[in-house]
């Protein structure tokens, strides 16, 4: 066993957050190793080597331990381990992350990727012909590895670790070409599609399959889903016969920053999404333009989620959408629905760009409901352009499950009339008449006109589903509908319950 002590604090590569480095594992029968590959190998069949150390208090974000990888290795493997002492009420316990890196480099971006577990698992394999899910397969090629610790939060104490590096010497296998999801999908035309576009699977800290999370899916009534691993791709090429003529696989990633989480929707197969910065840093904007050169949209995760690192801290400018409603509704769905209401009245009368919502179950694993929330889209078609097309625009909106119907728009005079994500250009004077019709929501819910004066007008669903308002662009800038579960034991005064289903707006005036 070798004490590798934190010898050096490196800065990292620009737009990176800080990392240290490790002193650099080497292997003692790498010239035996060499040869492998070869009929006449006399290295053994493989070696180990453990490094152990500790970390303090606010030690840097990313720590890497180097590792001289020789010729001749078909699979490296890692695992770890690092201690929880007892810490006081109210104070963060130490959790730690993982992943590698290979010959060609950390740099922020950089093909030198290979798999992001995070805290989900305690060991990994990385071989050509196949690795962990989270993990890449592929030739393990000579040169400097590089292991990474991610000390997600350390203890008063510290953070003891103890890190395993085996190489398992042979003739490598060839790596499998993998096999990705169309494009498109039949599906019905120009339709009200629906998807789930946050999901997780065994490939991060999911505990389905990707065919579980596709049966479920199927079971809950949607069109299509996005497989969005916290940062890796790995998951990208395992979906394999589990897409149809009517249900289609998009790609992305879950971008898990220590100040936020972003959903990279959409992009190309394969597309690695770095996440290896802060707000200080001033990042972001470089990796929002490159997911959206991937053919990806930037969504922002729960902005309001009360786990560590998932407040979002980088602003909205750079978003495409913003997730308002995940999972479960609770609290901080409120909040980020209340924060994203407010940003539409200045796109309201400056006619400027606003952001459109979207909701997503971010399911992990049972008893979490796949589809619970799903995003409607209007689009084209069941294709990867047209639903982010549908998104990108806000002709869209979120149900609980598949049971329910909605239809949503205003209507003017002459004609004119609008749906959802629109603008109805009449006078501000003019009369409008908005009306919502929704179904397969229970008999006790409530539904609301929300616009740029707060609710204007709520009552329960009627027999018929079908509620009518009228007004003039100037009182009303823009509308929206919502439909509501009544408050648990009542609720407080004026608080409305937990969400059953809600629009983006429609705007009203001519600018």
């Amino acid at each position: 066993m070798h004490r590798r002590d934190l010898l050096r604090l490196t800065a990292a590569a620009a737009g990176a957050a800080s990392a240290l480095t490790l002193d650099t594992v080497t292997f003692a029968h790498a010239e035996g190793a060499a040869g492998a590959a070869g009929s006449d190998r006399s290295g053994p069949a493989e070696e180990s080597r453990t490094v152990t150390g500790r970390l303090p208090a606010g030690a840097p974000d990313f720590v890497y331990l180097p590792v001289d990888v020789p010729r001749g290795v078909r699979e490296i493997a890692v695992s770890y381990s690092y201690d929880r002492p007892a810490v006081p009420p109210g104070t963060p316990g130490n959790a730690c992350d993982i992943g590698i890196f290979d010959e060609r480099g950390t740099g922020p971006g950089g093909p030198g990727f290979r798999g992001w577990s995070g805290g989900a698992r305690t060991e990994f394999t990385v071989g050509a012909e196949r690795a962990t899910p989270g993990y890449l397969a592929g030739p393990v090629r000579p040169g400097r590895w590089h292991v990474c610790l991610g000390p997600y939060t350390v203890a008063p104490q510290g953070l003891a670790y103890e890190v395993t590096v085996t190489l398992r010497y042979g003739a490598a296998g060839a790596a499998p070409a993998p096999v990705y999801p169309p494009r498109r999908a039949k599906g019905r035309g120009r339709a009200w599609y629906r998807g789930d576009n946050h999901l997780h699977t065994v490939h991060s800290d999911g505990r389905r399959t990707p065919a579980e999370v596709a049966a479920a899916a199927r079971a809950a009534g949607l069109d299509w889903i996005t497989t969005t691993e916290h940062n890796t791709t790995s998951s990208h090429g395992a979906w394999q016969g589990l897409w149809s003529d009517d249900f289609l696989i998009l790609t992305g990633e879950e971008v898990t920053t220590r100040n936020g989480h972003v959903v990279a929707l959409g992009t190309e197969p394969g597309t690695f999404v770095d996440w290896r910065y802060r707000a200080r840093d001033n990042a972001f904007g470089r990796y929002a333009r490159a997911i959206r050169r991937a053919g990806g949209l930037v969504v922002p995760a729960h902005p309001h989620a009360t786990c560590v690192g998932c407040n979002w801290k980088f602003g909205f400018n750079d978003a495409d959408a913003v997730e308002v409603w995940n999972g479960p509704f609770t609290p901080d769905d409120e909040a980020t629905i209340a924060e994203w209401d407010n940003t539409l009245v200045a796109a309201a009368r400056g006619g400027g760009r606003w952001l459109p919502a979207m909701g997503n179950s971010d399911a992990h694993r049972e008893p979490e409901r796949v589809g619970h929330p799903q995003t409607v889209v209007l689009a084209d078609g069941l294709s990867k352009e047209a639903l982010l097309a549908g998104i990108r625009s806000g002709h869209s909106w979120i149900a609980e499950s598949s049971a329910v119907r909605l239809s949503f728009t205003a209507t003017g005079g002459r004609g004119a009339h609008a749906g959802i994500g629109e603008r109805l250009r009449v006078d501000d004077d003019a009369g409008v008449t908005v009306r919502l019709e929704v179904s397969g929501v229970p008999r006790d819910c409530m539904a609301s006109f929300v616009t740029d004066q707060g609710r204007l007008l709520s009552a329960p669903v009627p027999a018929d589903g079908r509620l009518e308002w009228r007004t003039t662009p100037s009182y009303a800038a823009y509308v929206r509908a919502e439909v509501r579960h009544p408050a648990a034991d009542g609720g407080t005064p004026g608080v409305p319950g937990p969400m059953a289903a809600m629009t983006n707006p429609i705007f009203l005036g001519r600018e």
